[in-house]
């Protein structure tokens, strides 16, 4: 039962941190993100399964991550509030080729992210050829070109 109270409160901070940490931590993964992914997995791992290894352990831990995921989703299907404070809105974060630079600083974005969707995205190669750019909640920038913008 220690094992099932550990791999709770684990997920519960993880969630709050990932959280706090922002969109586009988990949306384009650098070498830097995984070396730190790796290092937190093993931390939880640790933390989780405590001193026993044996394999009803690591079932009862799986079991328990799933059955949370199942339940936090069904219940962000009926609470529009959790969803939002969970996943966040989509954010504009350039309006009419202007950079909302306010946003983009909470975000942690800066000119060069957007300005790389835009490239990849629409093969737009200026700020002012964007109309719009939005954080989406999974952390990737969507491109709405101006009419007319050309890449």
């Amino acid at each position: 039962m220690d094992s099932v109270l550990r791999a709770v409160v684990i997920y519960f901070i993880l969630l709050v941190v990932f959280r706090i940490a922002g969109r586009r931590t988990l949306s384009e993964i650098t070498n830097f993100d995984f070396v730190l992914l790796l290092i937190i997995s093993e931390a939880t791992q640790n933390a989780m399964i405590g001193e026993d290894y044996s394999i009803m352990n690591a079932v009862l831990v799986i079991v328990t991550l799933i059955a949370l995921d199942i339940g936090l989703s069904l219940w962000k299907q009926r609470s529009h509030r959790l969803d939002r404070w969970l996943e966040g809105l989509p954010t504009v974060i350039v309006a009419d080729g202007r950079p909302m630079r306010d946003l983009m600083v909470q975000a942690r974005i800066d000119e060069e992210d957007i300005l790389a969707a835009a490239r990849e995205l629409q093969g737009l190669e200026r700020m002012d050829q964007i109309k719009y750019a939005v954080l989406e909640r999974s952390g990737g920038i969507s491109i709405i070109p101006k009419p007319g913008a050309k890449g």
